[in-house]
């Protein structure tokens, strides 16, 4: 009888394979994956924001009532939640991080900076529209149809995009879910042949545990308040969550996870037109993880090198950085790059440049931690789905009804 592996006990098997071939297998047989998963990377960029345009915009076409009332509440849910999370995390990490901070440590880790498994060869493949032009334009086609269709317009566009969405699933579940594993395993070969792994665990271990455990707290948190909202068991939504998050470790990646995030909030009872729109949306401006992880960086760097930092620089920051990462999570790292012409906000503008070593020094800190920063943001993400779903239920299809 044959016995079909889940997905979420392949995705631990590549994270152990991935550690144990960097540890102990030639370069030559690392760079061989790293390559095969650098392929299979390049190929996700550019299926990213094929996705991100069949989804939400179906997910928001389908929306018969309430739309643009539910695109809203979704990009407020999602906003508010960033903010919250960035300035928790100043709060906790500038009352911790000075009992334990040294200021050699991340000198440490920035050593391991240069030391990546560099692949074979790449294939050039431009994805052909980014991925804030994606959700643009997803905003304005799915908008449109669920308020011109069958009125001011047929329903032949309509039924091309459904269309369109059918091969985007044909796509994922035949090529992009089954080749996660190796991405996953090509991703922590780099880190721990790099030493990345064993680095930060040995330096900065306390630092990145308080990170982590402000991670996880934040994801409960969310589940019972979500799980408040729609009288749901927050303990099943989290259990539910387990594919997602461990998909976003080794991915690192927001937009990469949305395939396995759709699978979990369908187990959340998300109704498909809600999950198709939010999940995807989500995943592109619900940045709390990677907030929560900027901010615990910047304060550990401003400790490190003796940098004045309080709230009133840090809101700003945060509130900035909020809107600023819409545009990121294509790639690994993406939330820091995109941070690095902000942080002068709370660095100065001297410490602040984007090519000195105060700010190599935080993006060196936050690529170790980039993983679980992802993984809190997809988690949030299905949160947000649930509060969404009930209120579309509650307000939205009732009052449809009564009508």
């Amino acid at each position: 009888m044959k016995t079909k592996i889940g997905l979420v006990p392949r995705l631990i098997i590549a994270i152990i394979l991935g550690i144990l071939i960097g540890q102990f297998m030639p370069l030559w047989f690392c760079q061989t994956i790293v390559t095969a998963s650098s392929i299979f990377s390049t190929f996700l960029k550019f299926v990213i924001p094929l996705m991100i345009l069949a989804y939400v915009t179906m997910g928001i076409a389908d929306l018969s009532q309430g739309a643009g009332k539910l695109l809203l509440i979704t990009v407020a849910l999602a906003y508010g939640s960033t903010l919250i999370a960035g300035t928790a995390s100043y709060l906790i990490s500038s009352s911790l991080f000075p009992s334990f901070m040294s200021a050699d440590a991340l000198q440490k880790i920035q050593e391991t900076a240069d030391n990546s498994v560099a692949a074979y060869f790449g294939i050039s493949l431009p994805p052909l529209l980014d991925t804030l032009s994606a959700v643009v334009l997803a905003f304005i086609l799915g908008l449109c149809l669920s308020s011109m269709r069958g009125k001011e317009i047929g329903s032949s566009l309509y039924n091309g995009f459904k269309d369109f969405s059918g091969i985007i699933d044909k796509v994922l579940h035949n090529a992009i879910i089954p080749l996660l594993p190796l991405y996953i395993c090509g991703t922590f070969i780099d880190m721990t042949r790099s030493g990345k792994t064993y680095t930060i665990l040995g330096i900065l271990w306390k630092v990145f545990l308080v990170v982590i455990v402000m991670h996880l707290a934040y994801i409960t948190l969310q589940f019972l308040l979500a799980g408040s909202i729609s009288k749901k068991n927050p303990i099943q939504l989290l259990r539910n969550q387990i594919p997602g998050y461990t998909t976003a470790l080794g991915t690192q990646s927001s937009a990469a996870t949305i395939p396995v995030n759709l699978e979990c909030a369908k187990k959340d009872g998300i109704c498909e037109q809600i999950r198709n729109f939010v999940v995807p949306l989500c995943a592109n401006i619900h940045m709390c993880g990677s907030m929560i992880t900027i901010t615990a960086c910047a304060t550990a760097v401003c400790l490190m090198n003796q940098l004045p930092i309080s709230l009133a620089t840090v809101v700003p920051f945060i509130m900035t950085l909020g809107v600023a990462m819409v545009a990121s999570p294509g790639a690994p790292g993406g939330s820091i790059m995109t941070a690095l012409p902000f942080l002068y906000m709370i660095f100065g503008v001297e410490a602040g440049d984007p090519n000195g070593p105060i700010c190599a020094i935080m993006v060196a800190l936050y690529i170790t931690q980039d993983s679980f920063g992802t993984a809190c943001n997809i988690s949030g993400d299905n949160a947000i789905g649930v509060i969404v779903n009930e209120i579309y239920e509650r307000f939205f299809l009732k009052g449809k009804a009564a009508a």
